[in-house]
């Protein structure tokens, strides 16, 4: 079972994306800075990528009402302003109900050939069938180096806010997303949630926005996420996104971080691990 669908994204894309995460990293939003990048332009919002994925599973496969259990991104080449994406998806598995699906985001290359801009899979449970719940993670640290560009191991960053439903409306049609268990109270609850849920991207976005203006700060680029979804969000509720590094490998200029969001009575909505580029950091600290 396959599906796929493509759209052209534009710079009032990346900006609206911004606006709505409060993701403002120059390389999605200053075209002047990004420039000077390894980019040569701005570009994509990983979340807004994987908002165009979860556009395509909630409207196809496997349809609407669908719950997404997690998610792992891979984001090999950038998305650019004017590209034609095309987002394909294939169901390669089930297990208890829980389809496996593999997601992928291409653009046109140079020789006509399909590039990548985000690759992963997911696992989501269709309409019908009861959602499983997730344990949080809790990744080890790997060895690597002690110091990359003022950064170190054990460095953290947090930031607060609550979703409106104005902002679910907002992803929706940003993102052309249409799946009912973020826009109908009804609908979310005969899937078994307390009303509607907060999308998986703008979860994600709140690890997008500390990445790209906190730590490690403004010119990150997003190489690779992993994301669970142990538990439902809904608008309204305080919810708190923190970052902290748990890896550098200064030879690379590579950054790897633990990511979460937790609610206010202390349930995880969302974790997983980033994986992050630092070479045009803006501001480059003394390693």
């Amino acid at each position: 079972m396959n599906a796929e669908y493509r759209r052209v994204l534009l710079q009032s894309d990346f900006d609206r994306f911004a606006r709505l995460t409060g993701d403002d990293n120059p390389i999605h939003c200053d075209p002047v800075f990004a420039a000077t990048t390894h980019f040569g332009a701005t570009v994509a919002h990983g979340m807004m990528l994987y908002g165009c994925i979860a556009k395509g599973l909630s409207e196809s496969i496997p349809g609407p009402g669908a719950v997404q259990l997690d998610q792992t991104l891979m984001f090999p080449n950038p998305t650019f302003v004017g590209d034609c994406i095309t987002v394909s998806l294939s169901v390669e598995g089930e297990q208890g109900g829980v389809l496996d699906v593999a997601t992928l985001v291409t653009k046109p290359g140079a020789d006509g050939a399909s590039l990548p801009t985000a690759s992963g899979r997911t696992r989501v449970v269709p309409s019908g069938v009861p959602v499983p719940r997730l344990s949080a993670l809790s990744a080890a640290p790997e060895p690597g180096d002690s110091a990359l560009y003022g950064l170190r191991v054990g460095m953290t960053a947090s930031a607060e806010r609550a979703f409106s439903p104005e902002d679910l409306d907002e992803y929706g049609d940003l993102t052309g997303d249409r799946n009912p268990i973020f826009r109908d109270h009804a609908a979310a609850r005969a899937r078994g949630f307390a009303g509607r849920a907060v999308p998986g991207p703008l979860l994600a976005g709140m690890f997008s926005d500390l990445l790209g203006t906190e730590l490690p700060g403004r010119g990150t680029g997003w190489m690779k996420q992993t994301l669970r979804f142990p538990a439902p969000a809904y608008p309204g509720e305080a919810l708190r996104a923190s970052v902290a590094i748990t890896r550098l490998r200064a030879e690379k200029e590579l950054v790897n971080l633990a990511t979460r969001v937790t609610a206010a009575d202390g349930r995880v909505v969302c974790d997983g691990e980033a994986l992050v580029l630092v070479r045009n950091l803006k501001h480059k600290g003394p390693s």
